[in-house]
């Protein structure tokens, strides 16, 4: 195949992805506009998932577009926020909701603690282990800068610790996820901005419109997919604890894992290319970027809409079964940190990242729950005792904003 087939292969490929996903919104768009018809959960559930899916894929490629005329110092705060959009729609959904029936509380942290260990447990995994197999290397190198995330996401890490002793996630914890955050962007946006290759549809946009284009399209892109999205959001939420309810499915389950995946799903194909494209190191800075907002602002903002919804300032209670898989997401998070602190990510430790997160849907006693934090915590100290602390050096020099790097 000679350069200019293969160029329209390509051309033809992103085309019919950008297609597919744009369509993906419209059928439940048209449903929406008559109260989905009377659906069956089941079906409800199906289409506004498919419409959140669509609008991530079209909100993550409106983003990459975006970069090519926004500020770095506006765009750092604009991909944050649009990084965790789907997210927000569903948990911000149930938060409010328990702001005025407190039973759906538990929703709300069990969408926002899948969200988090998903992108660990599989994105994270995922990028590392495409990385090595297509550099026939046995690690992933990071690049330096992404010290800067990894510094912030510590802070925000062994602070979520503390967030189950008050019983609730508060306005105080509100203030300090945020403020965490406020600190990370403005840090950001001092140091120099890394070149983004735009690839797959985005790349495929750019090159075909102008620049007048490819602003109107951006606008368009972007209204539509937060519509979509906007829409999608409190059907696809309510019909996944009315199908656990009415099939005796654990709804918490449900909410936990089916509803991350589906905003989650576009953001780990994007940097999964990357590490395909041998640019493992672009790929998994974005995931840990967005771990960086989903454990600040996502979190964060949870007990605000619950404030604004209840019309008081009482924190969202936490129960035993909320306080044990925030626990854990906490202590998968500080593993993960402990793991990246050397800017080296091997294949091994993202394996053992997998079937950790992978085992724990084999059992899902609180007694089995707080043994895997305890082996998280366990594998945590282990390494950074190991080779004589060197992790823990990497670790305090990144604390100081002094990385050793590689």
């Amino acid at each position: 195949m000679n350069e200019e087939q293969s160029y329209f292969r390509s051309r033809k490929r992103d085309l019919l992805m950008f297609l597919a996903a744009g369509s993906l919104p419209v059928p439940w768009m048209i449903s929406a506009q008559f109260e989905g018809l009377g659906y069956p959960p089941e079906l409800t559930a199906t289409l506004a998932g498919l419409a959140i899916l669509g609008g991530a894929m079209l909100l993550s490629w409106a983003t990459e577009l975006a970069e090519r005329d926004i500020p770095q110092s506006v765009a750092i705060l604009v991909l944050a926020l649009v990084s965790v959009l789907p997210e927000y729609a569903i948990d911000l959904h149930f938060a409010w909701a328990a702001g005025k029936d407190i039973a759906m509380a538990p929703y709300a942290v069990a969408n926002m603690t899948g969200a988090n260990r998903l992108l660990i447990g599989i994105g994270w995994a995922a990028v590392v282990l495409v990385s090595c197999f297509r550099s026939k290397s046995s690690e992933l190198v990071i690049h330096p800068r992404r010290a800067l995330e990894i510094r912030f996401l510590l802070s925000a890490t062994l602070y979520s610790f503390l967030v189950p002793l008050s019983g609730t996630i508060n306005l105080f914890d509100a203030a300090i996820f945020f403020t965490i955050f406020i600190a990370y962007a403005f840090a950001a946006m001092q140091g120099d901005s890394d070149e983004i290759e735009l690839m797959g549809p985005s790349g495929m946009l750019d090159r075909e419109f102008g620049d007048a284009g490819r602003r109107v399209l951006i606008g368009v892109l972007f209204a539509f997919a937060a519509y979509g999205i906007f829409i999608s959001a409190e059907p696809f939420a309510n019909s996944l604890v009315v199908i656990g309810r009415a099939g005796h499915i654990d709804e918490f389950l449900l909410v936990q894992w089916l509803a991350p995946l589906a905003s989650e799903s576009p953001e780990f194909l994007i940097a999964i290319m990357f590490a395909w494209k041998l640019r493992g190191s672009v790929g998994i800075g974005t995931l840990i970027s967005s771990k960086v907002n989903q454990w600040t602002l996502l979190i964060g903002a949870i007990p605000v809409a619950f404030a604004l919804s209840s019309g008081g300032s009482a924190g969202l209670p936490l129960d035993e079964r909320q306080t044990e898989e925030l626990i854990l997401t906490s202590a998968q998070s500080l593993l993960a940190v402990v793991i990246i602190a050397d800017l080296r990510f091997s294949r091994w430790e993202a394996l053992g990242l997998a079937v950790l997160f992978l085992a724990q849907f084999l059992f899902t006693s609180t007694e089995v729950r707080y043994l895997f934090i305890g082996v998280y915590l366990a594998v945590t100290v282990a390494l950074l005792i190991q080779g004589g602390g060197r992790r823990r050096r990497e670790l305090l020099s990144i604390l100081s904003g002094k990385p050793g790097g590689v």
